[in-house]
């Protein structure tokens, strides 16, 4: 004991003196060794007065030492530069999946399951404001990825394309491998561009299904690191409860401050039926007759846009109407290649458009004329939407009451939105 500070080091409690010699010496060591030795447990509980601070600003250089030294050994693990966004209104989502062999059914949820985070996303805010989304997505333990980098793949950084993030989880095989859930975790931590407000949602979601001490970045310096960072670390494991807490995957949810759950990865996740989902995904015909691509990723961003309404109804008529549904909502943005949303968030002016940036048929549309016809695009596009919010509303409805009565399910999807709400409600999100 040394005033209120407790260390214990595998499970034996140290000694006054040796607690200051811990202190001053010994403990940015210890933290480095279990860094690259990846077999040491090192805990720290502190509960009040100056000895406490001090303890936890020596920890805080350890860990930092030791990411420094994960850095110089892996080019995915170096911080990257530049400018970081500072919003409190930012809900940032990253998806760390195993894409081994046996991981089929978590990506086929992953994408089954997409659209309904997304529209219970739509419905928070914070101060009565619309929230902005932002969702990474990382792949871990798949033999085509290369050995140097841990068998990790950045499928996508941060993104608000919603779209991209679907084609992004579409693109996704599994193969091997190799699951190393410390060098995944750190590696989102420092290759991602966080939220440096300290009211914003940062939330890291890691599925998989083998123990979750593999490779040699130490998971608990990982989980630590993102823990210090305001990053909650959320553990899923896919199979037994139990399984999963012998192989570390709710010690690293204790760790890096989340939480851990268990799903059957295997659990299918097309979704309830509904008597709303025929006419939303005619709806969605509706709505997409209103985009108006330009510039230089407007043909290929549109065509994503058709392509992902394809991949989400050879999942299921529910995946689609889901889809439909957060194509209505706000989150759903394309300024950065459809005029009608362009124009509404004042990136662009019609005037400053050149003619080879328009689709053919509208090239030849003086300034007026084409500020016209976006006008005439975005109010269909109101209507469109004010029919899909009113339909999304019945089918919630009743999917929560058919789940009432089924018992409800944990898949990715489920754990993911049950974490959600309850860490929003932490951090002062509200839901409408």
């Amino acid at each position: 004991m040394y005033g209120d500070s407790v260390i214990t080091l595998k499970g034996k409690i140290l000694n006054r003196n040796r607690v200051i010699i811990m202190k001053k010496h010994l403990l940015p060591l210890l933290v480095a060794a279990c860094a690259v030795s990846g077999t040491t447990s090192l805990e720290a509980k502190t509960t009040a007065g100056s000895n406490n601070s001090a303890l936890r600003g020596v920890e805080a250089s350890s860990l930092r030492k030791a990411m420094d030294g994960y850095a110089r050994r892996y080019d995915n693990l170096r911080p990257v530069d530049g400018r970081f966004p500072r919003d409190y209104r930012l809900v940032q989502l990253c998806l760390l999946l195993d894409t081994s062999n046996s991981m089929d059914g978590l990506i086929n949820q992953a994408k089954s399951q997409l659209w309904q985070i997304v529209n219970e996303l739509s419905r928070m805010n914070k101060r009565g404001e619309n929230i902005r989304l932002e969702v990474a997505l990382y792949e871990y333990g798949n033999n085509d990825l290369p050995a140097t980098s841990g068998y990790i793949r950045q499928v996508t950084p941060f993104t608000e394309n919603l779209d991209l993030l679907s084609e992004a989880l579409f693109s996704l095989d599994t193969n091997g491998g190799s699951e190393y859930c410390g060098h995944v975790i750190g590696s989102s931590l420092n290759q991602l561009r966080w939220n440096s407000s300290t009211e914003g949602l940062k939330m890291i979601f890691i599925a998989g299904n083998e123990p979750f001490n593999q490779g040699t970045v130490n998971y608990e310096v990982a989980c630590r690191w993102a823990a210090g960072k305001d990053i909650a670390v959320n553990t899923i494991y896919c199979g037994d409860y139990g399984t999963g807490i012998g192989t570390f995957w709710q010690r690293g949810a204790v760790l890096g401050g989340g939480s851990y759950f268990a799903i059957d990865s295997d659990r299918d996740a097309g979704g309830i039926p509904t008597p709303y989902d025929d006419d939303l995904v005619m709806l969605n015909s509706r709505i997409n007759s209103t985009y108006v691509p330009y510039g230089r990723v407007g043909k290929e961003s549109y065509a994503r846009q058709s392509q992902q309404d394809v991949n989400a109804s050879k999942l299921s008529a529910p995946v689609s109407a889901a889809r439909t549904a957060s194509k209505g909502s706000k989150l759903y943005k394309a300024s950065e290649w459809d005029l009608v949303d362009a124009l509404e968030d004042r990136t662009i002016t019609v005037d400053k458009l050149r003619k080879e940036e328009l689709p053919e048929e509208l090239r030849n549309m003086s300034p007026g004329q084409l500020n016209g016809y976006v006008q005439k695009k975005k109010s269909e596009r109101e209507e469109v939407k004010g029919r899909i919010t009113e339909l999304s509303r019945k089918r919630e409805a009743y999917i929560v009451q058919q789940q009432k009565q089924s018992g409800g399910e944990q898949t990715l999807g489920s754990v993911i939105l049950k974490n959600l709400r309850s860490r929003a409600e932490a951090k002062n999100f509200t839901y409408r």
